[in-house]
């Protein structure tokens, strides 16, 4: 076995609430408050945006049971990767990882557009100036070891769910007709044009809880995987539905979509003043820092993708080097990587002269949201073929055949009608061929994949082999030594 084969990422360095942290900290509920929430309604219109939340909660909480299941058995940090590869075929998992990093690239490199426009919203000057201090510090902080990074989402993530949770307050407290309406949560809401693109910002609001499934390999216990995983959908669903109810309640059911299209509605920290004006200030700082934490938590799932698939020789072997020969903290060449691919896009979009929110963030944030889904769909029919080699000694029914079975359904009816509506979505004008640009740009990705793995087969075939493989064993690698025992 080669070199860069035996490098491992540092064994038992993240615990289950780190794990948590990690996934919703990448979630980002501020952002989902001031960005997501705001813009679904003003670009989709639909009332019944709380009961959309929980129809997608449920559904992506079953899509996650299979992808975590198999995430902890794998035991691979290019989760994506490495579960369809054990059980599907070797084409699959690399189609999978190049999708996977196409995805959470596009999700992590929007969020610049978003943060730029936020502080020079605030603060004044070109958006791509701020969005440049941002890559910064995320490329900075990036190489650094895991636990710098979780203290910081986890600082973060506290005080965004003690703001969002003041707004729900807020909001409730002062209902615009006088009374709380219950409209959000009507049915018959949902039966409206902009529904699919409702649907789609709603997943894209899930992008990133599945980050814990990469850190597999660092966490202290594989069987929090899928505790941290689900438990983290449950909450943020519940909270990005009472979030979007509290919206609807204090801004009125009829004009909430007029008010959040209009930018001098100052949606959704005019909700807040009630809270006290103070509240309104600290929410606006929250925000540039949980947008930066979204990235650093994306950015550190992608080096990971970009370490263990280079590891096994799927990517060139140099961005698997470390600074150690063994185990690391961080693995530099992804993180390095990742910084640069976000530099190029940054420059692009801002060389284009794209709106930074209205282009930058809502078209590549879809992409991210069609990319999640696509590929936990794809989870959870490796849940479904799953060798028993792969699925364990005591496979659960529930993990293995029900849950991934009504993951499928319900995933596939979101994926139809996030496809079907992306258009509306993006704000293309009816019949554009370019919302088609996002489906094709996946397809494309993971066509690419299976035609890279078919090379490898011919020209490299002990690289074919590995494919998902490469994951030393336990002590293969030696643990740098614990201080304190």
């Amino acid at each position: 076995m080669s070199m860069h084969e035996q490098v491992a990422l540092a064994r038992r360095t993240m615990t289950p609430t780190g794990l948590s942290i990690f996934g919703a900290a990448a979630s980002a509920p501020m952002v989902v408050l001031a960005g997501g929430l705001v813009t679904t309604y003003a670009t989709t219109r639909v009332t019944a945006l709380p009961l959309t939340f929980v129809l997608v909660t449920g559904v992506v909480a079953l899509l996650m049971v299979g992808y975590t299941a198999l995430a902890r058995q794998v035991g691979h940090p290019a989760a994506y990767y490495g579960i369809l590869a054990h059980s599907v075929s070797r084409g699959w998992g690399v189609a999978a990882g190049l999708v996977a990093l196409v995805a959470y690239t596009a999700i992590q490199t929007s969020l610049y557009g978003l943060f730029g426009a936020t502080l020079a919203g605030q603060l004044g000057g070109t958006w791509w100036v701020w969005a440049g201090i941002a890559w910064a510090v995320v490329g900075a902080l990036g190489v650094r070891a895991i636990a710098l990074s979780t203290w910081v989402l986890g600082g973060v993530l506290a005080l965004s769910l003690l703001i969002v949770g003041l707004f729900v307050a807020a909001g409730l407290g002062a209902p615009a007709d006088g009374a709380v309406s219950w409209e959000g949560f009507d049915v018959s809401g949902l039966a409206v044009g902009g529904i699919g693109g409702a649907v789609a910002l709603c997943v894209a609001a899930f992008m990133g809880v599945d980050a814990p499934g990469s850190f597999v390999e660092e966490a202290v216990d594989r069987r929090s995987i899928g505790r941290a995983s689900i438990t983290a959908v449950l909450v943020l669903g519940g909270v990005y539905a009472a979030a979007a109810w509290a919206m609807g309640v204090a801004a009125g059911p009829d004009t909430v979509a007029s008010r959040a299209a209009d930018p001098s509605s100052g949606l959704p920290f005019t909700i807040l003043e009630p809270a006290g004006q103070v509240w309104v200030g600290v929410a606006g700082v929250v925000l540039v820092f949980a947008i930066v934490t979204s990235m650093l938590a994306f950015h550190n799932v992608i080096a990971r993708y970009v370490f263990a698939m280079a590891r096994e020789g799927v990517l060139p072997t140099g961005l698997a080097r470390t600074d150690s020969t063994t185990r690391v903290s961080a693995p530099r060449g992804g993180s390095l990587t990742q910084t640069a691919v976000a530099a190029l896009v940054v420059v692009a979009f801002a060389a284009s002269g794209a709106d930074p929110v209205a282009v930058m963030f809502t078209w590549l944030s879809t992409l991210g949201a069609l990319g999640l889904l696509c590929l936990l769909l794809a989870a959870s029919i490796a849940a479904l073929a799953a060798p028993p080699a792969v699925r364990g000694e005591r496979p659960g029914i529930w993990q293995w055949r029900f849950a991934p079975v009504l993951g499928v359904l319900g995933g596939s009816v979101v994926l139809v009608a996030m496809v079907g509506n992306v258009g509306s979505l993006l704000g293309a004008a009816p019949g554009s061929p370019y919302p088609l640009l996002l489906p094709a740009i996946l397809t494309a990705t993971a066509t690419a994949g299976g035609m890279w793995a078919a090379h490898l087969r011919r020209t490299r075939p002990d690289v074919y082999a590995g494919i998902g493989h490469g994951t030393p064993k336990t002590h293969a690698v030696p643990d740098a030594l614990h201080i304190s025992i």
